[in-house]
């Protein structure tokens, strides 16, 4: 048998014998979609779960859901995070020992709404006016119906965020740095 020649133009192209892409431009796009779903569902459940550790502090809402007496501490005063830590210091040999800080939902009272606590009886007169008289307000943890820890808490005036203020992030740089 003899083959017939075949012509330049009658031979087929090498693109169209050549084996079909594994990528093409259909299977990278639907990559890329159930890549991007991913993220969007890992985003949205991660953002939703919620954790019985304790461990971790979501939001701001959380921390006004965990104050005690969270409805009484946002009508007359603020949710805080309460950090107990003791401090020991010993003279022979010099040595600043610090305990692990204990964390704990707690609220801070506004000054004019003290009298909440003086109609639960839970301060007594003169612990509200040697508090006054320092200018400062009560703290507690505790809920105020079950023997609640109550402190006469001093404000710092120095409550600026120090992050805003860092020279280059578009804050002025802390009024320190011209004192040294």
């Amino acid at each position: 048998m003899r083959r017939k020649p075949t012509s330049v133009a009658n031979r087929p192209s090498p693109s169209s014998t050549s084996k079909p892409s594994l990528f093409n431009y259909t299977s990278l796009a639907i990559i890329a979609g159930v890549f991007i779903l991913g993220i969007g569902i890992g985003l949205a459940f991660s953002s939703t779960v919620s954790s019985d550790s304790g461990s971790n502090v979501y939001s701001r809402e959380f921390i006004d859901r965990s104050a005690p007496n969270a409805a009484l501490c946002a009508q007359f005063g603020a949710s805080a995070i309460v950090t107990d830590t003791r401090i020991f210091v010993t003279l022979n040999p010099f040595s600043v020992y610090v305990t692990q800080p204990r964390m704990q939902p707690g609220c801070v009272l506004r000054t004019n709404n003290w009298s909440i606590l003086e109609q639960r009886k839970l301060v007594t007169g003169d612990q509200v006016r040697s508090c006054k008289q320092r200018m400062n307000t009560f703290g507690y943890t505790g809920a105020l119906e079950s023997s609640p820890q109550i402190d006469c808490v001093y404000r710092n005036d120095n409550d600026q965020n120090r992050f805003n203020q860092i020279p280059g992030a578009g804050g002025p740089p802390p009024a320190e740095t011209s004192e040294f």
